[in-house]
């Protein structure tokens, strides 16, 4: 697992940062055990190298000359040079991911009876049909955002009314409009998908006879089983999405990483490079172990989905599985970069470079420093081109 530093002039490490945690040695209160505990290690350690570059660099300008003309003492040169280059910068970073089907969802039951069945986990219930059954009556799937909440009868208005004259209509039933009233019409085309049902013709919808879920679903996990006594509240099984996806844990100060939308690349076990976009950002909190030095830390989670029916195809023969999750925060297109280490700290304030002449001489041009990455940085300053040579600390 790799990751590129990354940070930019304005963002001075300080010791409430995790820069800052490099300057005072003093470990993070909030960091959790085992692998989140290596990454941020090597977050760490990437720290100290982009800070002892920097220091380094500084370092290896002390006592040089500086009277306000920039220019270095006769009686040193650089030991090592490097050339300036013009290329396009990545703020990257690499984490584990792990391959599945994205968060789960709970459904829970309604109504009070007997569990006579239930699906199998891994099978994929559509729209129309029974999620489970109790009593024998079916608990029917249904696509929408908005959760079975009230019972829908003739005179109720509303999202949820909207979005059940929508399933009646895919389902094949017809004779109202839909919209967000429920009017006699709508309970007429209830009537019939009750009798396709095989339930009692009441018009009326109870909210523990459907699920409202987004789209087809996968069962995830039981949480009951056949036989066994329901009541309003008690968990009967989980479901997630069909599709395949990615979920991630990245620590807060990582967030920036994983906007809605964001583009990303994942390598599946084999090596296969595929294409993926975040589709959800949560922010959970995990308690810990109730040790002391192991309280609750808040981490963000961050679900994945595979782009197209290609990464879907690739990522089939794998039920779960271990991935690389490749982020990029951030890209500069066609700047000029040095190695980190080739920035000096002026006397003055600000960063430099030591630019070398053709003649052998030296003298320090002070920089705007940009994005950092890859253990280059993004600079500009006045003389500064594709092809000038800068010294470099031994």
């Amino acid at each position: 697992m790799t990751e590129a530093m990354s940070m930019t002039d304005e963002e001075t490490p300080t010791e409430d940062s995790p820069a800052g945690e490099a300057l005072t040695g003093q470990p993070d209160p909030t960091e959790v055990p085992g692998p989140r505990r290596r990454r941020r290690g090597l977050r760490l350690l990437t720290a100290l190298g982009v800070l002892a570059a920097v220091g380094g660099a500084a370092a290896a300008g002390a006592g040089l000359r500086d009277d306000g003309s920039g220019t270095a003492s006769e009686e040193r040169r650089p030991p090592a040079t490097a050339e300036v280059t013009r290329q396009t910068l990545q703020d990257s970073r690499t984490e584990d991911g792990e391959l599945g089907y994205g968060s789960s969802t709970t459904a829970s039951s309604r109504v009070p009876g007997t569990v006579t069945r239930l699906p199998d986990a891994g099978e994929r219930i559509t729209r129309g049909e029974a999620l489970y059954r109790v009593d024998d009556e079916p608990v029917v799937l249904l696509y929408g955002a908005v959760p079975a909440y009230r019972e829908l009868k003739p005179g109720a208005e509303g999202r949820d009314v909207e979005q059940l004259e929508r399933n009646l209509k895919a389902l094949g039933h017809d004779g109202f409009t839909v919209d967000d009233t429920y009017t006699e019409a709508t309970a007429e085309a209830v009537r019939q998908w009750q009798e396709d049902l095989g339930l009692a013709e009441t018009g009326t919808v109870a909210p523990g006879r459907v699920v409202f879920a987004p789209a087809a679903v996968r069962v995830d996990a039981l949480d009951t089983e056949e036989g066994a006594a329901t009541a309003p509240g008690q968990k009967i099984l989980s479901y997630t999405a069909t599709a395949q996806a990615v979920t991630v844990e990245l620590d807060t100060a990582d967030r920036r990483l994983a906007e809605p939308g964001t583009k990303v690349g994942v390598e599946l076990p084999d090596g296969t490079r595929v294409d993926g976009r975040v589709s959800e950002v949560m922010t959970e909190v995990d308690p810990g172990s109730g040790a002391a030095d192991d309280g609750p830390t808040t981490v963000v989670k961050v679900i994945v989905a595979l782009d197209g029916t290609k990464a879907q195809k690739a990522a089939a023969s794998y039920v779960l599985a271990s991935v690389d999750v490749e982020f990029t925060a951030g890209e500069r297109e066609d700047v000029l970069t040095v190695p980190v280490a080739a920035l000096v700290a002026l006397d003055r304030g600000g960063f430099g470079v030591e630019v070398v002449a053709a003649d052998g001489g030296t003298s320090y041009v002070p920089v705007e420093t940009g994005l950092f990455a890859d253990g280059r940085v993004e600079i500009s300053g006045d003389g500064i081109a594709a092809g000038t040579t800068v010294g470099m600390p031994a």
